[in-house]
């Protein structure tokens, strides 16, 4: 009796047509959440001396806004103040300057200007008492430089007239008095403040103000002009420089300077969708401006406010200008800054801190990996609120104590704080991108209601910039398979030539069900 040969490949075709049916007619297990629903940690008022903690809670009752946006942007009043005037010497060469920058993001309708507006008035006080206090040194070197240039002109004039025996003498007498006049210098108008300006122009008067300077904005402008609203292309470099207080090179009516060290802080009330924005700003990422920013993104809340809320008490409001403006007019004459000294027992605290922290930055397994260059900033940052705390609770001498371990322990808190709201907005931001990108295929699949899709289909349904090729959707398509999305099926061989099929997948139900 004669059989006839086995054909292999329809063999092979058989198993995987079974394994393929198997596959489909296996019961589905619940997802597991792309990214797990992170809790928002709540601002700690209770890290402030009592004078700022109540002020700060009183603002939030009074405008029935988060708490968070108050506390937020008290940091950025106090590093408006202090930045550039003070200094915290950690270990060995290590210091760290006390200006910050903060952004909180709500949405439309959270009275953020109100909120901003009582927090930063102060300060424009602040800097209208120093206009004031200027005005008479301003005019008399005002004066004097244009004297000077009077009697070095009239000398130069006269030089040129005279005779050859007197000429060299006179030269010279007009050469010196010209460089004594060039040397003559009218103090700026003191500025504290600025708002939507250029980088160029908060160059200049950083360079003007001795290096010190704050962007305070109720609005989020400063980020479009960042990105290159007016030049075309984003500037970056004094942002950078003055968040870390390296050297900056200004262009200064035709003439060139140094900062040796920028203290510009910047307190920022922003819509959410701008931090989104930030994020996409070309080398914003990787040349470090949102690893500079504490990141506060609190909950609304517009539906749940109570119509008539108690307002500020006039003594709480009245201590908050009296300690703003008492430590930011005790400052603001320092020409070298003020160098705040850890206690041992504060240095300790920190060295715990960075221990618990180290972990997380593990490539497997840390929480913080995905946002490495924010994190790594969390030690530096952690030192800068001690040293508000510090100033904040001695407004006159804060010079003259050293900084408490239960002070460092309250920057602590605020740096869990921070850490926790900056992971979410990180997410906003697709600091994650295999995840991001796994989120914008999850939508797709919504969207369509697919039982089962081909990866070309699939494809075909994406936006190219997001996913220029196949190999750009695979870690995507690898991740929802591990969450229990989709069901990659066997490849069903044909023997015959051409391009091989395309691969197929299941699709969860759960993704066609619009209760879910």
């Amino acid at each position: 009796m004669s059989t006839q040969p086995v054909d292999s490949s329809e063999l092979w075709a058989g198993f995987e047509a079974l394994d393929a049916q198997a596959a489909a007619e296996a019961p589905w297990e619940e997802p597991i959440p792309l990214t797990a629903r992170r809790e928002l940690p709540a601002f700690p008022t209770e890290v402030f001396p009592a004078w700022l903690g109540d002020y700060v809670r009183a603002v939030a009752e009074e405008t029935q806004t988060p708490v968070d946006m108050a506390g937020s942007l008290a940091l950025a009043v106090l590093g408006t103040a202090a930045g550039g005037r003070a200094v915290l010497q950690v270990r060995g060469r290590w210091r760290e300057p006390t200006n910050v920058f903060v952004v909180v993001a709500l949405p439309p309708g959270n009275r953020k200007s109100a909120v901003f507006n009582l927090m930063a008035n102060p300060l424009y006080r602040c800097e209208a008492l120093l206009v004031s206090q200027s005005a008479g040194r301003i005019v008399e070197a005002e004066i004097t430089a244009r004297l000077a240039k009077e009697v070095a002109e009239s000398a130069a004039a006269k030089a040129a007239r005279a005779d050859a025996e007197k000429r060299d003498q006179l030269v010279a007498e007009a050469i010196s008095l010209a460089q004594a006049a060039e040397s003559v210098t009218v103090p700026a108008k003191p500025r504290l403040l600025a708002d939507d300006a250029t980088p160029e122009v908060i160059a200049s008067l950083l360079a003007e103000q001795g290096g010190r300077l704050s962007v305070m904005s109720a609005e989020g402008g400063i980020f479009d002009i960042i990105a290159g609203r007016y030049s075309g292309t984003p500037n970056l470099d004094v942002f950078l420089r003055g968040q870390a207080g390296d050297r900056l090179r200004v262009d200064r009516r035709g003439r060139e300077e140094f900062i040796e060290a920028p203290a510009l802080t910047m307190g920022l009330t922003v819509q959410p969708s701008v931090l989104e924005d930030i994020g996409r700003i070309k080398g914003a990422d990787e040349r470090g401006l949102l690893a500079r920013f504490l990141y506060s993104l609190p909950k609304s809340l517009v539906g749940y406010r109570n119509i008539l809320p108690e307002p500020i008490p006039d003594a709480v409001a009245a201590t908050y200008e009296e300690h703003v403006t008492a430590l930011t007019m005790s400052l603001a004459d320092w020409t070298d800054p003020a160098v705040l000294q850890l206690s041992p027992e504060a240095g300790d605290v920190l060295v715990e801190f960075e221990k618990r922290q180290e972990p997380r930055l593990r490539q497997r397994g840390g929480d913080l990996a995905h946002v490495q260059n924010w994190a790594n900033k969390l030690g530096g940052a952690t030192c800068r609120m001690a040293g508000l705390l510090h100033l904040a609770a001695h407004t006159s001498n804060g010079h003259t104590e050293p900084i408490s371990a239960e002070t460092m322990r309250a920057a602590v808190k605020l740096t869990d704080y921070f850490t926790g709201h900056a992971l979410v907005v990180f997410d906003l931001m697709g600091a994650d991108h295999t995840a991001s990108r796994a989120h914008t295929v999850l939508e797709v699949l919504r969207a369509q209601q697919w039982n089962e899709v081909s990866k070309r289909d699939l494809m075909a349904k994406l936006s190219r910039s997001e996913f220029p090729t196949v190999a750009d959707l695979d870690p995507a398509l690898n991740l929802l398979e591990d969450h229990g999305y989709i069901r990659c099926q066997p490849v069903l061989r044909t023997g015959g030539r051409g391009r091989p099929p395309s691969p197929r997948y299941l699709i969860h139900p759960c993704l066609s069900d619009p209760a879910v």
